[in-house]
């Protein structure tokens, strides 16, 4: 089905040939650089710097961005900035921080001109489909599911941190990426849905890191033959697979789209333009597409359906002892009792979020289960509508009520069975979910607790043939049914009249900002000192650590506008030693900022530092800063949030040391406040848990931008040396990790 091709091509009509890296100039012919060229705002370091022509973020970010851009010196909103309420709105704990977050929101979005949508009305992709994108637009959103490029919109989702720049009308600064072609061929068969595709995608590309902060581009003859909620539903998974964005080839259906959401002035075509240069080529043959699943924990895990249906038993072994390996005993699944005369049975099945709860798939589960139900037994089927004017279309035309009759429970728009704060499976249990990820504990489970539920990833359409057989795993592919009829699409743009507050471009600078008690502002974060002594406060040794794993996700998300409160939480699912060894070696950096002997408050470092003083006898309190560092092998694949790293940043981190970064995402997060993003050779780890490494020069070191910079351990043995290095940093980002964070550079530099 899937074909990777590695090296460069020209693209002629067409048709591609193998092509030298000495064009890879002719990436200017490609789509994505034709809208990547148009947002440029010049330089010659060799970047781009861009700015984008509209910004969204949701109830889990959009607090922290807020108040980082307003200590900043934001005054207004420069660019059209919409503020969704789609992940904190059912989240049942604490009391009413939730609705007081919804609260601030809306009189930021009056105070510095922006777009307010209330909760349950669309989730955050679903309502920049209909109302933001457009083609050759871009558009910069605080989630990692920002993917609007089967709408011919570059999609990109990035930190808050990143959303702070584009408010300070600052740019979003990336070295000029590689762009891949994907071609499409073929279509789709009989109960093959669009995740189907994507889940096949994600399997081939993600752990060999084909197209890794590349930019997928979409072209060929079997884009036609899909409709635009199946092509939306191919793009929006391109972010499993540690793309940057996305771009497709656009046609009259994505006019007609524009047009029936009332932009039909922003439809341009997009295709490549004769001697565009790609840096390789995916070929996918839609036709031989077949149901696919993708195994926990990750969307990567991906088979064939029919693989797990036909031998359940050793594959299931080998998810069992994944769990073993990611829970180290603390929790643990046990799969294989649930296969009974050689049936896998499930107990609970979800239509859910960006990628699931699209109008063709809700409509395509109710042409599965017309006639049928869903039993009464231990199997729960539940389905969320992407937006209020989809659910509306829904109601009018039957489709929510064919599957309300087979026992279906339809539930408002939330994106909250994506990340845990929603229809979470009892412990022990096993959901198959249309949504975006499977991460360890992301469906809200805890294991650290002893709590442990598995999520495997499948279409809509194969969870709705499971649903109809009362949860025995079932392949749409086998199962008859009518497919829905093309219908003549609708979109009732009065419901976002009635409930939306449009202000962009009217900032009303008089309106207050109205503040909830858990609403708090950042703490004081001190700059970069010469020399840096950290204690490692956990080494994390998966081969991949998700932000999820960094900071959970699920009701910690009522804590979100809180930077300490949501710090309590830090890897409390992974590492619960970590919150507090960090803040026990951060007391010696408070002290300091108060000005008095860190070795008061933290007396074993009397020790460590006589230890330092002998190679090193000018390192004194005036110049040096106390905190912690984590060690991952792979650390940052999964959300865009930025609390991953800003939690460990108010903890008093001041580095992650890793093997590589999984993301552009986390890794410029790490930056944007003011962490050091080293890198460390694979192999073994000069250092152990509670080590402690001293960083002389350090600052000096990303002042002069050094190559390699040396650390050591210290112990009582003395100081050992390893290296490390930075990677690729811009002089912004050096003068960010100076400053201590970008607030403190804006609030300087501004």
């Amino acid at each position: 089905m899937i074909k990777l091709h590695s090296g460069g091509v020209v693209w002629n009509s067409g048709t591609v040939t193998k092509a030298p890296e000495a064009m890879a100039g002719n990436r200017e012919k490609t789509m994505a650089y034709q809208i990547l060229r148009k947002h440029h705002r010049g330089g010659e370091d060799g970047l781009l710097h861009l700015t984008f022509d509209s910004l969204i973020s949701h109830d889990i970010t959009y607090v922290g961005v807020i108040q980082t851009a307003k200590a900043s010196g934001m005054e207004r909103f420069p660019v059209p900035y919409v503020l969704t309420n789609c992940h904190n709105s059912l989240c049942a704990v604490g009391g009413t921080i939730n609705a007081d977050d919804h609260a601030f929101g809306l009189s930021a979005a009056v105070k510095y001109g922006g777009d307010y949508v209330p909760a349950n009305q669309a989730v955050i992709h679903q309502y920049a489909r209909e109302m933001l994108a457009g083609c050759g637009k871009m558009v910069l959103g605080s989630d990692s599911h920002t993917r609007y490029g089967a709408l011919g919109t570059l999609g990109v989702g990035e930190g808050g941190g990143e959303i702070v720049k584009q408010l300070l009308e600052n740019t979003y600064d990336v070295t000029p990426p590689q762009v891949i072609l994907v071609r499409l061929t073929g279509k789709p068969g009989h109960g093959v849905g669009p995740h189907d595709v994507a889940l096949a995608l994600c399997g081939a590309v993600y752990k060999n890191g084909f197209v890794k902060n590349k930019v997928l581009e979409f072209v060929g003859d079997g884009i036609g033959g899909l409709s635009m909620d199946y092509r939306i539903g191919i793009d929006v998974m391109t972010t499993e697979t540690a793309c940057l964005t996305s771009i497709w080839e656009t046609d009259d259906a994505v006019a007609d789209y524009l047009a029936l959401h009332g932009r039909g002035g922003d439809y341009a075509p997009l295709h490549p333009e004769d001697g565009a240069y790609y840096d390789g080529v995916i070929d996918i043959d839609l036709s031989r597409a077949e149901p696919m699943a993708a195994l926990p924990f990750h969307p990567s895990e991906a088979l064939p359906l029919r693989e797990l249906i036909e031998n359940p038993g050793d594959v299931l072994r080998q998810v069992e002892l994944w769990a073993a390996e990611q829970f180290g005993g603390k929790a643990a699944l046990h799969l294989t009792d649930k296969v009974k005369n050689g049936r896998l049975t499930v107990e609970q099945g979800v239509i859910a979020g960006c990628a699931g709860g699209l109008y063709d798939n809700i409509a395509e589960a109710a042409a599965i289960l017309d006639g049928f139900d869903v039993g009464s037994g231990n199997f729960d089927f539940s389905v969320y509508p992407p937006s209020v004017p989809v659910e509306l279309e829904l109601v009018e035309n039957g489709v929510a009520g064919r599957l309300l009759r087979s026992g279906a429970v339809c539930k408002p728009c939330f994106c909250g069975p994506c990340f845990g704060a929603g229809d979470t499976p009892a412990n022990g249990e096993f959901s198959i979910r249309h949504t975006t990820r499977n991460f360890p504990n992301r469906e809200g489970s805890k294991p650290g607790n002893g709590q442990l539920a598995g999520v495997i990833l499948m279409d809509a359409r194969s969870i709705a043939a499971t649903a109809r057989n009362h949860g025995v795993l079932t392949s749409a592919a086998d199962v008859s049914y009518d497919a829905p009829k093309p219908v003549t699409r609708t979109f009732d743009a009065d419901v976002y009249k009635k409930r939306v507050y449009f202000g962009a471009g009217n900032p009303q600078p008089e309106h207050a900002l109205k503040f909830g008690p858990n609403i708090t502002e950042w703490p004081k974060i001190p700059a970069l000192s010469e020399n840096l002594l950290m204690q490692v406060a956990s080494v994390l040794r998966d081969e991949v650590t998700t932000t999820d794993e960094l900071i959970p996700s699920g009701e910690t998300s009522s804590y979100r506008s809180n930077p300490l409160g949501l710090a309590e939480f830090t890897l409390s699912r992974k590492d619960p030693a970590y919150v507090g060894l960090a803040k026990e070696i951060h007391k010696a950096q408070e002290a300091l900022m108060d000005g008095k002997d860190p070795v008061a408050v933290k007396p074993e470092l009397a020790e460590i530092m006589d230890e330092i003083h002998v190679q090193f006898p000018q390192a004194a309190n005036d110049n040096i800063g106390f905190g912690s560092t984590i060690f991952a092998v792979k650390p940052g694949d999964g959300s865009a949030r930025e609390q991953a790293a800003s939690c460990q940043k108010v903890l008093g981190g001041w580095a992650n040391i890793a093997n590589e970064y999984a993301t552009k995402r986390y890794r410029s997060n790490l930056i944007n406040w003011g962490m050091l993003p080293f890198v460390i050779p694979d192999g073994d780890l000069p250092f152990t848990n509670h080590d402690y490494l001293f960083f002389p020069g350090i600052r000096k070191a990303v002042e002069e931008k050094a190559a390699e910079i040396t650390g050591y351990v210290v112990d009582a043995n003395g100081l050992k040396p390893f290296t490390v290095t930075l990677g690729e940093l811009t002089d912004e980002e050096r003068q960010i990790i100076l400053k201590g964070c970008l607030i403190n550079y804006n609030r300087v530099e501004k």
